[in-house]
């Protein structure tokens, strides 16, 4: 089964006034709201990664404060949340998932593959195909996408629905990404050919 992987699309990564804002993602926004709804109107479940820290969480140490779970800064965009969803919190034991368009998976590192839950879930959803998007390119998106083919599953980048923070390293990452087997592709590819 296909599945759509929204990583980290949140307001203190999207917005200008966000803790840790990556400069021109919010013209990625309206895109990944299209592919998620899109995702929606095809029965393709959406899986949402989503920074949910503490006040005093360890990654604080290298990184600036930001995406304090209940923070606005926290939350995802409204044109980019499905209506059926369920919060999967980085805790033993994956919850119902029946009948939710969304799957909202937090986690409090980088890599979305330190939530417990999150090879169960990709197990339950039969994924054998993910179509990834969000932010940053070459730090968060790197490590679902990579994590993703080392689970041995068929992984797409859709490159007008990423933003990074430096442009050199996402190239190399992108680069190193096709090297691996993965796939490149746009939204508009995506949304006429699933």
């Amino acid at each position: 089964m296909t599945v759509f992987f929204d990583v980290d699309t949140q307001a203190d990564f999207l917005y200008p006034s966000g803790a840790l804002y990556v400069p021109g993602s919010e013209a990625i926004v309206e895109r990944v709201a299209a592919l998620n709804h899109f995702a929606a109107s095809r029965g393709i479940p959406v899986i949402s990664t989503m920074d949910a820290h503490t006040e005093d969480d360890p990654e604080f140490r290298e990184w600036p404060r930001h995406c304090v779970a209940g923070t606005p800064g926290q939350r995802k965009p409204a044109s980019t949340l499905l209506e059926a969803r369920v919060v999967v919190p980085n805790a033993r034991g994956l919850p119902a998932t029946a009948g939710a368009q969304q799957i909202l998976i937090e986690k409090q590192a980088l890599d979305c593959f330190t939530n417990v839950n999150l090879p169960a879930l990709l197990d339950r959803l039969n994924a054998d195909r993910c179509v990834v998007y969000g932010v940053v390119t070459e730090i968060c998106v790197k490590r679902a996408a990579f994590g993703l083919l080392r689970a041995g599953r068929r992984v797409e980048i859709v490159t007008d629905a990423i933003k990074e923070l430096d442009s050199s390293t996402a190239a190399a990452t992108l680069k190193e990404f096709t090297s691996a087997g993965g796939v490149l592709t746009t939204s508009e590819q995506i949304m006429t050919e699933v």
